[in-house]
């Protein structure tokens, strides 16, 4: 499981003109699932973003996590974080699971954010063509990926 964690003063997420969600301070987080990842990734990757210092402390260090900034998160489903470029000039997504695999471990994903941070956390459309728009405050961009926990 694969995330890009953007500290954001804004985002959004919208489909066919609607925007379905909008937070202020907190962070916008694009999660890729491959078919090999399981609960454990799950946990392990919430519990790792719910407290991942980012956010300026009083003296404006990066010092304090998302839930003690009580900050929001928007999580969007990006299978494209599985790319693979090694050949030619076309990505091959192969990596990148199947829905059906994915879409539950993304649901469960976010209720395991919900949980750590004690607040609903707000989504994109799985599957959908979403326009996402941020205003990354830093910036401050992280990549994690639970396959490179030590």
């Amino acid at each position: 499981m694969k995330a890009v964690i953007q500290r954001v003063s804004k985002a959004s997420v919208t489909v066919d003109a609607e925007i379905l969600a909008v937070i202020s301070n907190g962070m916008l987080i694009l999660l890729g699932i491959e078919d090999e990842d399981t609960n454990d990734d799950i946990e392990w990757l919430s519990n790792k973003i719910v407290n991942l210092r980012i956010f300026p402390d009083e003296n404006d260090v990066m010092n304090v996590s998302l839930k003690d900034a009580d900050g929001d998160a928007i999580v969007v489903s990006q299978f494209t974080l599985h790319a693979s470029t090694k050949k030619g000039n076309r990505p091959s997504y192969i990596k990148a699971a199947k829905p059906e695999i994915a879409i539950p471990l993304y649901e469960t994903f976010v209720k395991q954010l919900e949980s750590g941070l004690g607040k609903p956390v707000r989504t994109g459309k799985f599957g959908a063509d979403m326009k996402v728009e941020l205003l990354n405050d830093g910036p401050v961009t992280i990549i994690i990926d639970s396959k490179n926990k030590v």
